[in-house]
């Protein structure tokens, strides 16, 4: 989502709305798992997308992204496929995937009024050293995130977590969009930055709820706007990765709702 520029007021959840939040990141899960098996060579964005919203309808759920956003140009899909170098918002079609591609897969769903939202990125077949350095790199600066959301630190501190992390390993942190709180809504505030200094931002208490979402790229930060107005890729045209998880702040360690039981 666009990095938010309001002060934030943070919702704190209730045990009941987190275990609704939680029903709706399970499935996502699920429906990431799906997607997963799916991906190789020759298959195409626009299956797997049909295969997503086919599953989470079947489970009682409503995809998140479909229809979202301006009434003249609403996402069109169920899920955000985006290769390569796109970073995310990529609009599942015809594209057929190739040997060495990477995909990121960002799902959401509603379900009973609540929502869950998480991505993933896969490798289609066999790829390079350096791709998968990226993936491992992404996928450990989410989990450094997700250690600081504890009652007592501050937002600052899980953004500086990723932004330290990338930066040591020689990649790009996508700054021109962010992770979001969630709730009874997709993107709620805070804004929650992939860079930033420790010690910073609102103060984390428990049921606090949040989506986070490194987006990493191999070369610059840089990104920019194709002219479908959604798909976002780098600027330099070097690979991205995406992973993303809903999270609840603890009062000793984060609940992760999105990953499975």
């Amino acid at each position: 989502m666009p990095l938010l520029k309001l002060k934030p007021r943070i919702e704190l959840k209730s045990v009941r709305e987190i275990e609704l939040m939680r029903a709706a990141s399970q499935l996502v899960a699920l429906t990431l798992d799906l997607v997963g098996s799916m991906v190789r060579p020759g298959v195409t964005t626009g299956e797997l997308d049909r295969a997503a919203e086919s599953f989470i309808r079947a489970q009682g759920g409503i995809p998140a992204f479909k229809g979202y956003g301006p009434r003249d140009n609403p996402f069109p899909a169920t899920l955000c496929l985006s290769v390569n170098e796109q970073v995310v918002h990529g609009i599942p079609g015809s594209r057929v995937l190739v040997e060495g591609d990477l995909l990121s897969v960002d799902c959401g769903v509603q379900k009973a009024g609540f929502f869950g939202d998480s991505a993933r990125t896969f490798a289609v077949g066999q790829i390079t050293d350096e791709q998968q350095r990226l993936l491992d790199v992404t996928a450990r600066c989410l989990d450094l995130a997700i250690e600081q959301m504890v009652e007592g630190r501050q937002l600052g501190d899980l953004s500086a977590a990723v932004q330290q992390h990338a930066e040591a390993a020689g990649m790009g942190v996508v700054r021109d969009l962010v992770g979001h709180g969630i709730g009874s809504k997709m993107h709620m505030d805070p804004a929650v930055p992939n860079f930033g200094r420790p010690r910073t931002g609102p103060k984390l208490l428990a049921g606090m709820v949040f989506a986070v979402e490194p987006m990493i790229n191999l070369g610059t930060w840089r990104v920019t706007t194709l002219a479908d107005g959604w798909t976002i890729v780098t600027a330099d045209g070097a690979p991205s990765a995406h992973f993303e998880h809903t999270v609840v702040v603890g009062k000793d360690r984060a609940d992760v709702l999105s990953r499975l039981n």
